[in-house]
């Protein structure tokens, strides 16, 4: 099942479960995170700023790790690149990042319910129940395609002038 912790109230609701004060700078944090998904912490902090700009980068990394901690953000980090923030969370789906120009996508699981994956264990492994299988896809997405296929036709057409 999604967790989607869209607004305020169900924001404040879901701190409150979880035995933690709800403050502006977690509200702020949270809201950044929903206006930007798949952000690395100092671009969440410009965002969050716009809406709290007392905001330290400090409190926006402590307020993430707890976030975190508390599953109501999710933390994953692409190859080469700084740990990013999402607050679709408890769906255990993967990611699919263009290798270049970094843009990420959500990919619901390829088979089935999560873990989505079944590992097939060496006959000396010590067999453990999986219950999450983190994916990452790295490809190369469509508009830098066709941004690559623009590039090589026009050298062609330069040369036949």
């Amino acid at each position: 099942m999604t967790e989607d912790f869209d607004g305020h109230e169900a924001w404040a609701a879901a701190l409150r479960a979880h035995g933690r004060r709800v403050t502006k700078q977690r509200l702020a944090v949270l809201a950044a995170v929903e206006r930007h998904p798949h952000s690395p912490a100092e671009s969440i902090l410009a965002a969050a700023r716009a809406e709290l700009p007392e905001l330290t980068a400090q409190s926006v990394y402590v307020v993430l790790g707890d976030l975190t901690d508390l599953h109501m953000l999710r933390r994953f980090e692409p190859p080469h690149s700084p740990a990013l923030y999402e607050t679709r969370v408890g769906d255990n789906h993967h990611h699919a990042i263009c290798i270049s120009c970094g843009r990420v996508e959500d990919v619901d699981c390829a088979v089935g319910h999560a873990p989505c994956l079944t590992p097939h264990w060496d006959e000396n492994a010590k067999p453990m129940t999986i219950q999450i299988a983190d994916v990452m896809y790295q490809g190369i997405c469509q508009d830098c395609q066709q941004s690559q296929q623009l590039s090589s036709i026009r050298p062609a057409q330069e040369t036949e002038k």
